[in-house]
């Protein structure tokens, strides 16, 4: 069990912004290492986000296509963190050079929150340009709430395309536009497409060869953050299964329904799910630790902060999809879920050894570990070198995706959900 004190000999007050993968795994591990100091009060550690939950992310994609119960995807961050502190408040600037933050409380007034330690690992933000119609149009692929409402959205076009006699409402009620192609964007499009392929047979009106679904991506290939073998094998399954994939082109338009796409093609859709492109959380920009070009928080390979002279910056540390950590050759670190966790575990660990006077150690990211999902009996993913399809690279991302998830009580249940989903896959279908 280590120990660790504050400089000036009292309680080490150690401070984590984000409550997301990275924030909360580094608070998990904190906890556990430092049990004996936080109960006896000569460390205390204390957590801030806005929600007082951890979504897993990775997850959304089977909600929306009712795979799994929203519930189960929701960590309460309290549950998780019984000896730390708490707090549902939004962090409006942070002055590290003063070790003092400003939370701003939902309907509170702005108040001091003085640190000793500082843990940066807020992610990022979706980015959603002034696209005309967007705002009115577009669905978002970011939280639980979302998620439900587009498996709502998509039965409903269903119902709507099995009852109109308007030929083209109904071509605009059976196709299915998702702009993005990372990893929220194809494996929510695959979840939805093989849900609608399973309830077809409650709509004798509606064929397979009836429906389009449409994935945008204004770069040159799908999952960017992948190994580029594996993203192209997940982009020529879903090209066999007749998903129109639109690479190199972006969305100009999304007034009255009417998509207008860069290619000059033009279509009506009334489902329409903007997945595309993140952008740095608006707490990096009031703080004075240094960023990155792309502005991300810049980092050494140990996780601290770079300082003014190039080495560590005392008392700062970050990890996620914030940081910019080096990575081989001569870039940084990719974003995604198994990063922030790997990155968050070294940042602990790191964290207390230079507390007690240790080396820390440097992050080497695992090349090669990813996998996406293509559905409920696919996916792609790469084990042990090799490259995995259909079944045998389903149990696989599901076996990640559940080590992902923070919690036991949350893991057994969203298992239970699976091994039920397995048993009925046969029978009724509900919406």
């Amino acid at each position: 069990m280590n120990q660790v004190t504050s400089t000036g000999g009292g309680t080490i007050r150690i401070l984590i912004v984000g409550g997301g993968c990275a924030g909360l795994a580094s608070a998990q591990r904190l906890q556990r290492e430092l049990q004996q100091d936080l109960r006896s009060g000569r460390a205390e550690i204390t957590l801030v986000e806005a929600a007082p939950y951890l979504t897993c992310r990775p997850l959304l994609a089977e909600v929306a296509a009712g795979a799994v119960d929203p519930r189960h995807v929701v960590v309460p961050l309290r549950g998780a963190l019984p000896d730390c502190r708490v707090l549902a408040a939004r962090t409006s600037r942070i002055d590290h050079a003063r070790r003092l933050a400003w939370l701003a409380p939902q309907g509170g007034i702005e108040v001091e929150l003085p640190y000793d330690e500082l843990i940066l690992a807020v992610g990022a933000c979706s980015r959603r340009p002034p696209i005309p119609g967007l705002a009115e149009h577009g669905l978002g692929f970011e939280t639980v709430g979302e998620a439900v409402a587009l498996r709502a959205r998509v039965l409903e076009q269903l119902d709507l395309a099995s009852t109109t006699r308007d030929v083209e409402l109904r071509h605009a009620a059976l196709t299915f536009v998702f702009v993005g192609a990372g990893y929220g964007g194809v494996s929510a499009l695959a979840e939805l497409a093989d849900l609608v392929r399973r309830v077809l047979r409650d709509y004798p009106n509606i064929q397979s060869e009836d429906l389009r679904w449409v994935l945008v991506e204004p770069g040159d290939g799908i999952l960017a953050e992948a190994d580029p073998e594996l993203a192209e094998s997940a982009l020529e399954q879903l090209r066999d299964r007749n998903v129109d994939i639109r690479l190199g082109t972006t969305l100009e338009s999304a007034e009255e329904g009417l998509l207008v796409l860069s290619d000059g093609t033009k279509f009506a859709a009334r489902t329409l799910v903007w997945t595309a492109g993140v952008r740095p959380a608006p707490l990096l920009a009031a703080t004075d630790l240094p960023l990155t070009a792309d502005g991300r928080v810049h980092c050494l390979d140990t996780l601290q902060v770079v300082g003014p002279d190039g080495g560590p910056l005392p008392g700062a540390w970050a990890a996620g999809d914030c940081a910019a950590v080096p990575a081989a050759p001569g870039g940084h670190c990719r974003r995604g879920a198994q990063h922030a966790l790997a990155q968050a575990e070294l940042l602990a660990g790191n964290l207390l050894a230079t507390r007690t006077g240790a080396v820390p150690e440097a992050y080497h990211p695992e090349p090669g570990d990813a996998s996406a999902s293509l559905g409920p009996r696919n996916a792609v993913a790469h084990a042990g070198g090799r490259r995995l399809t259909g079944r045998r690279a389903r149990l696989v991302h599901r076996a990640r995706t559940l080590r992902q998830v923070p919690s036991a009580e949350r893991r057994v249940r969203i298992l239970a959900d699976w091994l039920l989903g397995g048993l009925f896959a046969s029978g009724p279908r509900v919406p």
